[in-house]
């Protein structure tokens, strides 16, 4: 039950420090009580999405990091920036892959309609960036209903279309059935059947991003092939299939590489002494078992992850009770307005250049643990539009720091 290192939290910054540390040849266990954030929100994989989009992301950031000494991003650099998005990148070398288009942000349309900026893209999503209004068709699924085709396709000045998936008539479906469904040549070839009948002349059809699970992109082939024009994919309400895809590739690489996995159940508490954890515990009721390492790594997310917790007066930190930056009383949580930049986002755990936790001093709270991903202070991701670069960014890194690579 020892290891060279113990990873808490399977979101997207715990299973980059697991790839980056199985590849150093570390024993590694990663835990989380469910599959991390991924499945809800992770289309695509947004670095920065404040940038106008004839912006190089790398000119961006350069003056991001000036103007932001505190971001995660700071405490990294451009040159390690982009070999931890290598690294990801690297795990996607198939025919599903995740493209940036000359370095910079494109828009890409959303479920509701809209389109919002994005830097990695995956292939079936990115021919959407560059549609035109009016000259589509957009198709939903009746009894699906996270992703309304004709809402959608009103604000994009085209037709939508609403089909019945084979032998589902009437019933209610969900995004993850669906996409097994998709992954049956027969249903597919149904529905791509039906679709082509409606087609009057639109040089491409948009499909909620529910095309498969194993192989999306010989889905959206296969479709075409019927169809006879251009198929992509689009970001829908969670659950994200896209996000799945992700989870799935990185659990099937770390397994593969001797990565052992504990899923289903939390962390109930760390062994600390004099500034070193040597243990944690974790709850299997009735009973717990604990996992000792020489190195851990903190990636549980924030509030929604269960990495931060807060009551009525502050917010605290879950496991090894680490000093949280936050603001000075609860009233400075939340602006006036729903769309106020909350500086309770802002909320998380400091750390000094190497990702391992210190208080308002700069001392350290622990020495042989580093904080990876959106639990780290000085951002807000969402505003930014920045969770997934932050997360596999100091997952990386963390990961290298503690094993010394």
């Amino acid at each position: 039950m020892h290891y060279d290192l113990i990873i808490i939290g399977t979101g997207l910054s715990g299973l980059m420090a697991a790839k980056s540390a199985a590849e150093a040849g570390a024993k590694v266990l990663i835990i989380g009580k469910g599959i991390g954030s991924l499945c809800l929100f992770s289309n695509t994989i947004d670095i920065l999405g404040i940038f106008p989009e004839e912006m190089k992301m790398v000119d961006g950031l350069f003056q991001w990091i000036k103007d932001h000494p505190t971001h995660p991003y700071s405490r990294l650099g451009w040159e390690k920036i982009g070999e931890a998005l290598t690294s990801f990148r690297s795990l996607f070398q198939s025919r599903y892959t995740f493209k940036s288009i000359d370095g910079e942000n494109r828009l890409i349309l959303t479920g509701a309609g809209t389109f919002r900026p994005a830097y990695l893209i995956p292939s079936t999503i990115i021919t959407g960036i560059s549609l035109r209004n009016g000259n589509g068709l957009v198709v939903g699924f009746k009894g699906f209903k996270d992703f309304y085709a004709n809402y959608v396709a009103d604000q994009l000045k085209c037709r939508g279309l609403n089909l019945s998936v084979p032998e589902f008539q009437d019933q209610e479906l969900t995004a993850t059935a669906i996409a097994r469904l998709m992954e049956k040549e027969s249903v597919r070839g149904a529905l791509a059947r039906q679709v082509k009948e409606q087609i009057d002349g639109e040089s491409w059809v948009g499909f909620p991003a529910v095309l498969g699970f194993q192989d999306p992109m010989k889905v959206k082939k296969g479709l075409e092939e019927i169809i006879g024009c251009e198929v992509f994919e689009i970001p829908t309400l969670p659950p994200s299939i896209p996000g799945m895809r992700i989870f799935r590739r990185f659990r099937e690489w770390l397994i593969q590489n001797g990565v052992s996995f504990l899923i289903g159940h939390s962390v109930s508490n760390a062994m600390v002494n004099r500034k070193r954890c040597e243990a944690i515990e974790v709850s299997h009721p009735p009973l717990a078992q604990s996992y000792s390492a020489d190195r851990f790594i903190l990636a549980p997310g924030r509030f929604i992850g269960g990495g931060l917790k807060a009551d009525e007066e502050r917010v605290s930190e879950s496991i090894f009770n680490l000093p949280v930056s936050q603001p000075g009383s609860r009233q400075d949580w939340f602006g006036n307005s729903f769309f106020n930049n909350h500086r309770i986002h802002q909320a998380g755990i400091l750390t000094d250049l190497s990702l391992r936790p210190t208080d308002e001093r700069g001392e350290h709270a622990l020495e042989n643990v580093w904080i990876a991903g959106t639990i780290l202070a000085g951002h807000n991701s969402i505003q930014e539009r920045s969770r997934e670069g932050i997360e596999i960014v100091t997952g990386y890194w963390a990961a290298r720091y503690a094993l010394g690579t």
